[in-house]
């Protein structure tokens, strides 16, 4: 019966990946995620129901669309498989089963699946058009203040530290509405905070500073390869000023953590 499960768990993950793909693509441009109708970004065309579902109508499309013939990027293929696998992944490492369902167990998986989506879809944008969205943090915030009460309430956790969390979110809300309304942008550095204190609330401290570790490990290599490339030429003579997406990192190293931790808890 389990096999059936997570593959209810896997159909569930790669629709997720699906709306992932569609909120990326969309929220940078102001458009609506839920009541606009799924079209082709290269012709306009609406999508039927058999090319929109994850991954089999992109295997089955050739990876094309069906109107225009133009590509499909495989970042939606890639996306939605990644999904798919984390939320199969995920229910498997927290040993959730078709024998074992309880509301416990499904709340505690659904928060899981609520920060993956937050993480996904702020790296996502951020890796796109270096920026993070401003409501997401907002999502973020909401879900975080939501499962701060879950664990007090229903786990006995003491709330002590995440009180701090919270005294630090209005401190980093208030400095960056000031600096807003100061300088008229957003401050990115600001923004990396919350989703650092988010990171921190539901994956732990731990594996939120070794996130950063890694992050700046990576951020540093990168750096050094492309002055390394610059001082040779091989980029056109032009300066090093790309802006990095530090929270597409941070997303990709806590991800990994956060299931090795689940890996090791699940064999103890």
């Amino acid at each position: 019966m389990d096999i059936f499960f997570y593959i209810i768990i896997f159909s569930m993950g790669i629709t997720f990946g699906s709306f992932f793909t569609l909120a990326v693509y969309r929220i940078p441009k102001g458009e609506d995620i839920t009541h606009t109708h799924s079209y082709c970004p290269k012709c306009n065309h609406k999508l039927g129901i058999l090319d929109l579902i994850p991954v089999f109508s992109y295997i089955l499309l050739g990876g094309k669309c069906r109107y225009c013939k133009e590509k499909i990027r495989p970042r939606y293929l890639i996306l939605e498989t990644i999904s798919g696998l984390f939320f199969v992944v995920v229910a498997y490492l927290m040993k959730l089963s078709i024998y074992n369902l309880n509301l416990l167990n499904i709340i505690e998986y659904s928060f899981m699946i609520l920060y993956f989506t937050f993480i996904i879809i702020t790296s996502g944008i951020d890796k796109e058009h270096k920026m993070i969205n401003k409501p997401l943090l907002v999502y973020g915030i909401i879900i975080s203040i939501m499962y701060i009460v879950y664990l007090y309430i229903i786990e006995k956790t003491s709330i002590y530290r995440y009180v701090i969390y919270l005294v630090l979110f209005v401190l980093i809300l208030i400095i960056d509405s000031i600096t807003l309304k100061k300088h008229a942008k957003n401050n990115y550095n600001y923004s990396c905070l919350i989703f650092l204190i988010i990171m921190s609330i539901f994956t732990g401290e731990y594996i939120t500073i070794i996130s950063i570790i890694m992050t700046v490990l990576v951020i540093l290599i990168d750096i050094i390869i492309k002055r390394l490339k610059q001082s040779e030429n091989i980029v056109n003579d032009k300066k090093y000023d790309e802006k990095i997406s530090i929270t597409f990192y941070l997303s990709v190293f806590n991800v990994i953590c956060f299931i090795i931790l689940l890996a090791v808890m699940r064999s103890l």
